[in-house]
């Protein structure tokens, strides 16, 4: 970047969600890795003084490093737009529509991707009886990193017990069994690319600590599976990410029954604000095809714009 100004950014990080920790780890990754790549970098903590902290420090760019609820909900990109402040992956629709898991799941459905059966329903309702043959899952349908995920043995005599933190409603789905994979898209609109499929292995259940923490799960790139499974994760994720109307970057995590073959392949969710942190699948499947953590965050910057 010598020879001009370099681009003020400022990485949006922190937040109020409950990912918070994630996405502050997330954003001063970004923030160094940025600098390295020759960018002017500020770091802003998303609080409720956020619009003043914006227009205090004028950035070029706006890198929404933000996890969780606000952030990758639609509600930042659209406060964004108001401030007519380019911005770093997906747009308000995409962001609104991929959070919220039923809407994305009858996404999904529409371009012919293959999901398991879900339904919304009271918290009260899924603690007084089972709403699905057991083995089912019961999560939060707006939150992200495995938070508040229970899972629903088959053979059990009675519901789960949730947390008081769980929200009023809650999704029911049928338990998706096999491997956990998951797959990242890369690049503009048109010319999206899935970069690698990653097989986690994990002890006990792929919750958050297995996710964020060092060594709660163990990588393997590129995941070993047959030509087919591979072809159809890369297509089911760089399909997924056109149907929703993402931008720049997202990851597709899925389910795969080894004893089913291609029937066992289950598309779970779509994540617009992939993790960022030193144990994230995005960076690691980046670095696996030759893309530094520099360079992955430059491009993210370099495709920033409104109306996304």
């Amino acid at each position: 970047m010598s020879g001009r100004t370099p681009k003020h950014v400022a990485v949006l990080m922190g937040g109020r969600s409950s990912e918070r920790e994630v996405s502050l780890s997330s954003g001063r990754g970004c923030a160094d890795a940025l600098r390295a790549a020759g960018y002017r970098v500020t770091e802003v903590d998303a609080g409720d003084d956020l619009v003043e902290r914006l227009r205090a420090v004028a950035p070029d760019v706006v890198f929404n490093a933000l996890h969780g609820r606000w952030g990758e909900d639609g509600c930042v990109q659209g406060l964004l737009e108001w401030l007519d402040l380019p911005f770093t992956h997906s747009g308000v629709l995409a962001s609104a529509a991929a959070m919220d898991k039923t809407r994305a799941k009858a996404v999904f459905r529409a371009a012919g991707l293959p999901v398991v059966e879900s339904r919304i329903v009271p918290k009260a309702e899924a603690v007084a009886a089972h709403v699905l043959p057991p083995p089912y899952v019961v999560k939060p349908n707006a939150e992200g990193s495995s938070v508040g995920i229970y899972i629903v043995r088959e053979g059990a005599n009675a519901p789960p017990r949730l947390a008081d933190t769980m929200p009023a409603e809650v999704m029911v789905e049928t338990y998706a069994p096999g491997r956990e994979l998951t797959c990242t898209v890369l690049g503009a609109p048109g010319a999206e690319r899935a970069l690698a499929i990653t097989d986690i292995h994990f002890d006990g259940e792929y919750d958050y600590a297995a996710k964020y923490e060092l060594g709660g799960s163990r990588h393997t790139i590129p995941a070993d599976m047959p030509t087919e499974i591979t072809a159809a994760c890369h297509d089911y994720a760089v399909r997924a990410h056109r149907a929703l109307g993402c931008r720049s970057i997202s990851r597709s995590d899925f389910r795969w029954d080894e004893s089913r073959g291609l029937e066992g392949l289950i598309l779970l969710e779509t994540n617009t604000q992939p993790g960022m942190t030193p144990t994230s699948h995005a960076p690691e499947q980046a670095a696996h095809c030759g893309i530094s953590f520099a360079e992955l965050c430059a491009e993210l910057v370099e495709d920033a714009s409104c109306d996304r």
